[in-house]
């Protein structure tokens, strides 16, 4: 029956390559369609993985790095298994705005993804509660790509002020309405506070959802040993984890870097195979912003075109991602 059982997941990750177009021994393609097992993310065959990568800035600020290009090169000489494509629903010439521009950004990243055999995160950028406008948007996303195995959603970046029972009701909302149409990817949970509540969910979790991770962010000069704890606890209850943004300076994504904060936090993931996103890929004149303005739309950074963040942030993909 084992051996059954192994030649059938063979046979679907074949499949999957085959079907999908994914490049051979690429993480998705290693991997196949993610589920969670306990409170662990875990692949096709439930073996526990985590996933190291990085996210795009947010899309209405940053557009020029949306391209399929910037996308290779991340997967190229960065060798990240997942990107975050983060749709700005805030700021000017936003999602709510100008829906088609925010398309014309987002596309390109999921379908580049989905070509280099990566994981994709299609992030509902925002800090409020835009619950009609953003089952529109699933709903679109996961008519598109719910039978690709690269795609997570990520329904509520970070709610800011929100109480956990509004944040749920909302959660559940969005759940319900991506699974009339995909059954089975992954969906990134948000909880108040800038995603720091994680006591607030292990008291109150979803209950009969499949395929869920509560998001948790931390910027490791701000967010120190008492979130981890936090998380830890959480964790223990139960709650399955991801981090889906984090950054080694503070909260406000600018003053210095923390580097041994950072580290603490490397290793405390690493222990417990969490999968981490770092922010951002972006030009602004601030620590959390990955490079330098005069670096090129479509990759080809050389060491002197990055940032010390963005210097920090390869060396720790790679090192996580190295076999």
């Amino acid at each position: 029956m084992r051996l059954l059982n192994y030649l059938f997941l063979f046979l679907s990750l074949s499949t999957s390559v085959a079907v999908f177009g994914i490049p051979k021994n690429s993480p998705v393609a290693l991997n196949g369609k993610l589920q969670v097992v306990g409170t662990q993310l875990s692949n096709e065959k439930g073996e526990a993985i985590a996933l190291h990568g990085a996210s795009l800035g947010w899309h209405n600020l940053w557009p020029r790095f949306y391209n399929k290009s910037a996308v290779e090169w991340l997967v190229k000489d960065w060798n990240i298994s997942i990107v975050r494509a983060a749709m700005g629903v805030a700021i000017e010439d936003n999602y709510l705005e100008n829906p088609k521009f925010a398309m014309q950004c987002m596309t390109p990243v999921i379908d580049a993804a989905i070509k280099n055999g990566i994981y994709v995160i299609i992030d509902f950028h925002s800090h409020k509660k835009h619950t009609a406008e953003a089952k529109k948007f699933f709903t679109e996303m996961a008519t598109k790509y719910g039978k690709c195995p690269n795609v997570l959603y990520e329904i509520w970046n970070e709610p800011d002020e929100f109480g956990w029972p509004e944040v749920k009701e909302y959660a559940e909302d969005l759940i319900q309405t991506i699974r009339a149409i995909d059954a089975d990817n992954i969906i990134l949970v948000g909880n108040p506070h800038w995603d720091q509540d994680l006591h607030k969910v292990a008291e109150d979790p979803i209950k009969g959802a499949t395929n869920i991770l509560y998001t948790m962010h931390f910027y490791a000069a701000t967010h120190k040993k008492w979130l981890r704890d936090r998380t830890d606890d959480a964790i223990s209850k139960g709650i399955p984890v991801f981090v889906s943004e984090c950054a080694g300076m503070e909260a406000s994504g600018d003053g210095l870097l923390d580097v041994e904060e950072w580290s603490n936090y490397l290793a405390w993931m690493k222990d417990r195979k969490i999968s981490w996103v770092a922010w951002s890929v972006s030009d602004k004149n601030e620590t959390c912003s990955m490079l330098l303005p005069r670096a090129s739309s479509k990759g080809n950074w050389t060491a002197d075109l990055l940032k010390p963040w963005g210097k920090l942030a390869r060396e720790s993909i790679l090192k996580a991602n190295s076999k």
